[in-house]
């Protein structure tokens, strides 16, 4: 349900963008559809498929439910949309950062994006790193 959170139905879009101006030299190109839902597939809502798969399927995301006040007043039934944990934190949307992961690597392609990491040091004073 997306009307009742236009932040997050600006966001996706906007990453989809910027996901193809970066991969744009390497002749890819990412498409992005959007699916309507009813009242009867609320369990489905904030899901994002990659070529069929879900995004948990895909990532170290963990899938729950919360209380949801808009679309309760939108649908006026109590109702429960999905939330994610993701590198630790709950999300009631997809944050861009996951959507980028996961399309980069459902592509085989690295992120760039993410922090190197640190060489192990091979003595705790950590003259060696």
């Amino acid at each position: 349900m997306w009307q009742g959170i236009p932040a997050i139905a600006a966001m996706i879009p906007q990453e989809v963008k910027r996901l193809n101006r970066s991969l744009q030299s390497q002749g890819i190109e990412v498409e992005w559809f959007e699916t309507k839902l009813d009242d009867t597939k609320i369990p489905q809502s904030n899901s994002i498929l990659f070529n069929g798969v879900p995004i948990e399927d895909i990532l170290d995301i963990e899938v729950s439910k919360n209380y949801c006040d808009s679309c309760t007043d939108l649908l006026g039934t109590d109702t429960y949309c999905r939330t994610i944990t993701f590198e630790g934190n709950e999300y009631e949307d997809i944050p861009a950062k996951a959507i980028r992961q996961a399309a980069l690597k459902v592509l085989g392609i690295e992120d760039k994006t993410k922090a190197p990491k640190e060489k192990a040091s091979c003595c705790d004073s950590g003259c060696c790193k």
